[in-house]
């Protein structure tokens, strides 16, 4: 993972967060070729290697976009064969987020449409501002959701909800994402930031190892039949059994003190 990128902002914490932030405003954070890459290389670094990283929050620069989607402009006049390659990056650059062995927590602080959505949720679970607005437009544009939208929106809102999403293109507002399950909680402008930081350092203060095989348990287990899930489950647990972290939480509670972990 690179210090400094194009189109991105990273910070982070001793507590273990790392904050990325869609770093082009002027243009509603839209998604371009090198954002695809950058974020490709991030999340991609996290799955080899997350060092002293245990949460990510991604958000959006400013206060009026989350990500507005592709970049339109860039897009303009460009062969079939040059939006296949680009396509072919944003593809592996979303399934990295949605594979991120760490939680990821998206920090929406504003608009979320067509890819900026799908952004949404490759993550773990979301916050908005209350006047976000959220789309999937593609349809409106000769396309078709491409991100893995037609597959996760399914899977947050059900089935007949999310083919009246898609198959209009029709934006909704941040009340109805709080009530389909698209995000999690509301808050006012400004504040949706600060509420991701906290819950991140409320993870954070969790064992790494037992957070990422929780996570992965849950993930997996969704892609199974039940009693398949469950074995799955035992199998995940069953890893943390010989770890350092397990021996401490143990030994921290029995000693009434906060635990150390150190992700061992």
């Amino acid at each position: 993972m690179k210090d400094r990128y194009d189109t991105l902002t990273l910070e982070s914490t001793e507590e273990g967060i790392l904050t990325v932030t869609l770093n082009r405003p002027h243009v509603a954070n839209a998604l371009n070729t090198q954002m695809g890459h950058d974020l490709h290389d991030v999340f991609a670094a996290l799955a080899v290697d997350p060092g002293k990283t245990r949460c990510v929050v991604l958000t959006g620069a400013g206060d009026k976009a989350f990500c507005g989607g592709a970049d339109l402009k860039e897009r303009n006049g460009i062969s079939d064969e040059q939006w296949l390659q680009q396509h072919a990056l944003f593809e592996r650059m979303f399934r990295a987020i949605l594979d991120c062995p760490l939680p990821v927590i998206a920090a929406i602080n504003g608009a979320a449409f067509a890819g900026g959505l799908e952004m949404t949720l490759c993550c773990d679970f979301s916050y908005a501002v209350r006047t976000a607005r959220f789309a999937l437009t593609e349809v409106t544009l000769g396309i078709m959701p491409g991100g893995c939208g037609t597959q996760t929106l399914p899977r947050t809102v059900g089935e007949r909800r999310a083919k009246e999403i898609i198959l209009t293109g029709e934006p909704f507002t941040a009340e109805q994402a709080l009530d389909w399950g698209v995000v999690n909680r509301l808050c006012e402008p400004g504040e949706v930031r600060a509420l991701a930081q906290r819950v991140a350092q409320r993870i954070c203060s969790n064992a790494p190892l037992s957070v990422r095989q929780a996570k992965l348990a849950i993930h997996q287990g969704l892609q199974m039949d039940l009693k398949s899930g469950l074995y799955f489950e035992i199998e995940a647990y069953n890893r943390l059994i010989s770890t350092e972290d397990r021996r401490e939480g143990i030994r921290a509670f029995n000693e009434k003190r906060k635990p150390v972990y150190v992700g061992r």
